[in-house]
């Protein structure tokens, strides 16, 4: 059997769940490793995968016998057939974070459900640990993220604007081997650094700004997150500073990134030397990397996590000094059992680029 639908089975036995509905793309391409749509349906006697006609050779090339999964052509389910699934199911979960309340209604009458539950992100904690497989195409992105950062060094100049360099990050990554962006790259310079989610304007690039590059490319379906902040022309004393406190702490949280550490613990520890210098970490230290850009596990000071090997995370403090500047240091780290691995290499000196 498929070993992630196994792995889902098991957890749904904990759940007292005899049936599950999974809709979410991003999860049905974890279980398949592949970008097909459809609905995939774990019953009590079999799994059951129902798509698109167009999608059905490339699913059956995918799936083996020993996977047991059955899959049907959309067009090919009657109303008979759907309220077969699931009915000698007393409970059948449903993903209560994906699912709006308008399908929530349509499933219960679609598969004539007896009791619908939530599942408690049952495969999103699932996916929060990888496979050497999903490593290795996580490090590939990050390998095309960082080349790209070299390259951006010597692309960037002053009096180029934040658009020309997005779009710039975005021709690299589709022209050296990445599907293309993980998600819209932050190019902010000079006052926009100081919004951390900034998006990139006609702005151009001044004599003395902060150039904070957040940015990661896709390769195979996974995601690289990197930030790299970089000053133009040349670097304030009280710039300087700032870098180096924000550096400290990233570097300290880089160290403690292993087995068995509190995200809670590591995110409390870097707000607390922030504070000591009248600043303030007004985002989250971190985040899971997969096959999205934001999945579980999450550092927050209010986090209930703890760090198994094998997660992706990232590790981002950064301080913004709200209509002056703002910088960021970010690294996407594999957690492992007594030390990680940090996977986005680029440098983290000071550059200053003219």
């Amino acid at each position: 059997m498929n070993y992630k639908i196994n792995n889902i089975r098991e957890k749904m036995k904990l759940l007292n769940l005899q049936g599950l509905i999974i809709s979410n793309p991003i999860n049905i391409r974890y279980i398949t490793g592949i970008p097909v749509e459809g609905t995939i349906l774990i019953t009590d006697k079999e799994n059951v995968f129902i798509t698109d006609a167009r999608c059905i050779e490339k699913v059956n090339e995918t799936f083996t016998i020993n996977d047991q999964v059955i899959v049907y052509d959309a067009k090919d389910i009657s109303e008979a057939d759907n309220q077969n699934f699931f009915q000698n199911c007393e409970n059948v979960g449903f993903e209560e974070n994906y699912v709006t309340y308008a399908k929530y209604q349509e499933l219960i009458r679609r598969y004539r459900i007896k009791n619908i539950e939530e599942t408690e992100y049952i495969i999103e904690k699932q996916r929060a640990v990888k496979t050497e497989e999903e490593i290795e195409c996580i490090k590939k992105a990050c390998e095309i993220t960082d080349n790209c950062f070299t390259h951006l060094i010597n692309y960037i100049k002053i009096g180029m604007s934040e658009k020309e360099i997005a779009s710039e990050i975005v021709k690299y990554f589709i022209e050296n081997g990445a599907e293309g962006e993980a998600f819209n790259a932050i190019v902010a310079s000079g006052k926009n650094s100081s919004k951390p989610h900034s998006i990139p304007t006609s702005k151009v690039v001044e004599n003395g700004d902060t150039i904070t590059i957040d940015f990661g490319a896709k390769y195979n379906g996974y995601c690289a997150d990197m930030t790299r902040t970089i000053f133009a022309g040349n670097i304030s004393d009280e710039m300087r500073k700032l870098y180096n406190l924000i550096l400290k702490n990233q570097l300290n949280v880089s160290r403690e990134i292993k087995e068995g550490t509190s995200s809670k613990m590591l995110s409390r520890n870097v707000e607390s030397d922030f504070y000591l210098y009248n600043y303030n970490l007004i985002h989250a230290l971190g985040h899971g990397v997969g096959l999205e850009v934001h999945e579980m596990p999450y550092i927050t000071h209010n986090s209930q996590s703890t760090l198994r090997p094998n997660m992706v995370v990232t590790n981002e403090p950064g301080i913004y000094i709200p209509g002056q500047y703002g910088i960021r240091i970010e690294d996407t780290i594999c957690v492992g059992k007594s030390n990680s691995e940090i996977l986005t290499k680029s440098s983290k000196e000071i550059i200053v680029i003219n």
